[in-house]
């Protein structure tokens, strides 16, 4: 473990940003950094590139008889934000208190050394196949991940599949996550004038786009707060134990400040339908003048259920947002992304030996399905390119690890503990061979 620390701490020193608007350099240093970890262990490698960000291949074939299993992550991280928002640098690992702070410690680049250390505890002679598929750009929307698996999938099929990029239920409660809901984001474009105007003169009978827009989407949620948008489909979560306290805990959410929604707080999460204004164009307040705002824009995220299509939900969205767009507005809805969701019959042999790998590792501690309410779209590009495989949605992350945020952290024990998880796999599988 401490060699495997070691090689995760360079792997977060390249700062992987996918963005568009950083250096794409890092992105292919990473990707040669990735191909290197692996033909250490003896896999057959190769980086491709299918009009994206580069994705490592690497294989080892399978001993007679053995079955293989295709091990995924990523090697692309988010934007690091604001420094000073870090209590350390984003691209200098540290670590306190019994974890790894860094951009990417946790999402994905963790998941790539799990599998790396998974390898190493066999010697590189794992006693089944397995082929290893590190991702280049999944953080920002897998766009050429359909063609790598169309030109390069047949390299990447497998008995069963790990997808490394998920959670855990709770420091010392490993999971397998079983439902991923799906999302659509749009943006929306309210028009109400030509040109603006000045607001003395014509306030009044003239509405402003801005005030139009604010209108619109306080009209997707109810009263309680709860989607108001017709036709999604909703269902009910898994029962686990998950309290309000631990919600307001992990979450940050303010004293005072009310849950929304109905139903169960995890079926609101991970099972029903959410809709959040996550952007908005319009003057700012600092350049603000006194004119009434001609057009003004949102982007609007939509998660939908496990089992809703993306294109039914976007038709549902885009009918609401037309129908009630108030005072005879101009309403456009330009779809941004979509992506479906995944429902995992997580039962049979497979499916055992994975639990049964989770439990040994965390020294009998029984693993948990869960669902997960952020949108993993390449989880169900697997699912349909390979439907006879059992899919495993694993992960490194637990509720303190803040993905995607400043502080982003990896609990080194439980990193451990996955990365043993993932070794006995191997060996349970190679057992079970016929």
């Amino acid at each position: 473990m401490p060699a495997v620390q070691r090689d995760l701490e360079e792997l977060t020193r390249i700062p992987s940003v996918s963005l568009d608007s950083f250096d794409q350099a890092h992105v292919d240093r990473s990707a040669d950094a990735v191909a290197a970890l692996l033909r250490a262990e003896g896999l057959d490698v190769e980086i491709v590139r299918e009009g994206g960000r580069p994705a490592v291949i690497g294989r080892l074939a399978a001993p007679d008889g053995a079955p293989t299993i295709t091990l995924y992550a990523h090697h692309d991280v988010q934007p690091p934000g604001d420094d000073k928002d870090w209590d350390s640098a984003p691209f200098e690992p540290t670590e306190r208190g019994g974890r790894l702070y860094g951009r990417g410690a946790a999402d994905d680049k963790a998941g790539v050394m799990a599998h790396v250390a998974a390898l190493r505890a066999h010697g590189g002679e794992p006693p089944i196949g397995v082929n290893i598929f590190v991702e280049g750009e999944e953080e920002v929307g897998s766009d050429s991940l359909a063609t790598i698996l169309e030109r390069h999938g047949d390299k990447l099929r497998a008995d069963a599949i790990v997808l490394a990029d998920s959670t855990n239920w709770d420091i010392g409660t490993p999971a397998l996550t079983t439902t991923l809901r799906g999302m659509i984001r749009v943006v929306v474009t309210v028009s109400t004038l030509d040109h603006s105007v000045h607001s003395g003169m014509f306030g009044g009978p003239v509405p402003d786009a801005l005030t139009a827009l604010v209108r619109l989407l306080a009209s997707l949620h109810d009263d309680d707060g709860a989607v108001a948008v017709e036709g999604l489909r909703s269902s009910e979560a898994a029962d686990l134990d998950y309290s309000e306290q631990r919600l307001r805990e992990e979450s940050g959410l303010l004293d005072g400040v009310r849950t929304i929604g109905r139903g169960s707080l995890l079926s609101r999460q991970w099972t029903q339908p959410s809709i959040t204004t996550i952007g908005i164009d319009a003057p700012s307040v600092d350049t603000a003048s006194n004119t009434l705002v001609p057009s003004a824009r949102a982007k609007v995220s939509m998660r939908i259920a496990p089992d809703e299509d993306p294109r039914t939900a976007y038709e549902a969205l885009t009918a609401h947002l037309q129908q009630h767009t108030p005072w005879g507005a101009k309403v456009d809805v330009h779809l941004d992304d979509e992506g479906a969701g995944f429902q995992a019959d997580a039962q049979g042999p497979m499916y055992d030996e994975a639990r049964a790998a989770f439990r040994d590792a965390w020294g009998g501690t029984e693993p948990v399905d869960i669902g997960v309410g952020g949108s993993i779209p390449f989880v169900a590009a697997f699912a349909e390119r390979y439907p006879d495989a059992a899919i495993f949605v694993t992960g490194v992350e637990d509720p303190d690890t803040r993905a995607h945020g400043a502080n982003e952290s990896l609990h080194l024990g439980e990193f451990e503990r996955v990365c043993l998880a993932e070794a006995l796999l191997l060996e349970r599988l190679g057992k079970a061979r016929s």
